[in-house]
């Protein structure tokens, strides 16, 4: 959502909280794709209108670009026209103030950015994820192999992950979005996609690449590789995403929301028998929220951040005596950036998160298993600081995360084939 139209609902913000009727608009707000059922639910567990209509206006800003616009259309068909008015009028005001700035200060006005450094004009933007050039993309680094040794002390508590291939992988990658959204190039995605598809052929993966693909056909595609027969055959898999996202969800080339928590299900133990009790490995690169996270100053200040460039801004037993499994396990999800917050990518260098996973699989998948890995590419984001000074974007930060319902060690003994 566009700055200015985040602006008109705050100013508006207890009007709205008060005189809002929620419960037919919220329908026409998931007919349009932009809230879901599960979120609907998540409001209405709220005590009275006052605070759903609160946690409502907390949750949209956070719905991607055609938030706004789908509110408002929402607004007129519930008869509250008079909402509408009144926060298109708001809109109107702060457009004019900032056309008066710009006509002030030119070029220099500090608060509207472009995601480019070479815009020459500052415009509104939706800072789905943010990006600044500087110098070339980075190496692909080669993966390190684990020894026998370290295998057979290990592999007593960890996933069987010997086949080859190793699983199954599938990279989902969009940097070209229809021109009537409003969606970014993701200039420097290539990079990430690139960086991946080595990363995952060097771990011993077998790996397949959809480029640009609509909300619909990344469904199809990840509905096609759950139900691959080949899975029977291998240890693992691996599926990465990369897009504009919000929360909950990433668009696909055409705007539209694929929503993860339908994609995660795909693979979950009654809809994928062929991957029960095999580690399923799932990496986001998609922003969760509109918030650029502008960090906070350590108190002792004594730690550094590395910048490096110019960046802006996921048993009981039956009759049978069958082993009963919970519907979802053995699933470990790597997240770019925490819920409500923007991730950061390098026209060049390609995201921070991708660029530090690369980094840190290839050098410690040798002897690490991939929860700690995650641990230290956390640590490595955490670490990191944006460099655009007179942008928003200068000193901004990035927090990865990662969940998991994993059951042992995934340990990914990269190289190691046993009799080989």
């Amino acid at each position: 959502m566009q700055r200015c139209h985040q602006e008109a609902l705050k100013k508006n913000r207890v009007m709205l909280a008060k005189q809002l009727l929620l419960s037919e608009l919220m329908e026409h707000m998931i007919e349009k794709d932009i809230i879901t059922a599960e979120m609907v639910e998540m409001i209405q567990a709220k005590p009275g209108s006052f605070s759903q209509n609160v946690e409502f206006l907390n949750l949209l800003p956070k719905r991607g670009p055609n938030a706004f616009s789908a509110f408002c259309e929402a607004l007129r068909e519930t008869k509250q026209q008079h909402l509408e008015a009144i926060i298109l009028k708001t809109t109107s005001s702060l457009s004019q103030g900032l056309a008066r700035l710009e006509h002030h200060y030119g070029s220099n006005l500090p608060i509207p950015i472009s995601e480019s450094c070479n815009s020459k004009r500052p415009r509104w933007i939706e800072p789905m994820e943010h990006s600044l050039d500087n110098g070339d993309g980075p190496p692909i680094p080669q993966v390190k192999y684990c020894t026998p040794k370290f295998y057979h002390d290990h592999q007593h508590l960890a996933y069987k992950l010997i086949s080859e291939p190793r699983g199954l992988a599938l990279i989902l990658s969009n940097v070209h979005f229809s021109s009537e959204k409003d969606l970014e190039y993701r200039a420097g995605g290539d990079v990430d996609c690139t960086s991946l598809e080595m990363l995952f052929k060097h771990l011993g993966y077998q790996v397949t690449v959809f480029h640009d693909q609509t909300a619909q056909e990344m469904q199809n595609a990840l509905e096609r590789f759950s139900k691959m027969p080949d899975h029977r055959d291998v240890d693992s898999c691996i599926v990465a995403v990369l897009s504009h996202g919000v929360e909950g969800g990433v668009y696909g080339s055409d705007g539209k929301l694929l929503q993860l928590q339908e994609a995660f299900r795909l693979f979950d133990n009654a809809n994928c028998p062929n991957l029960q009790n095999k580690p399923k490995m799932f990496f986001i690169q998609a922003c969760r929220g509109d918030e650029t996270d502008r960090g906070v100053d350590q108190q002792d200040g004594r730690e550094w951040s590395d910048s490096p460039g110019c960046e802006e801004s996921d048993a009981n037993k039956e009759e049978n005596l069958k082993l009963r499994l919970p519907t979802c396990s053995d699933m470990i999800c790597g997240y770019a950036c925490l819920k409500g917050t923007a991730a950061m990518r390098n026209t060049k260098r390609g995201s921070w998160y991708v660029e530090a996973l690369t980094s840190v699989f290839a050098e410690d998948s040798r002897d690490t298993h991939v929860a700690d890995m995650l641990v230290k590419v956390n640590r490595r984001i955490k670490q990191r600081e944006g460099y655009a000074p007179g942008t928003e974007f200068h000193r901004c930060k990035e927090m990865s995360e990662y969940c998991s319902t994993l059951c042992r060690d995934l340990y990914l003994f990269p190289g190691y084939l046993p009799g080989k």
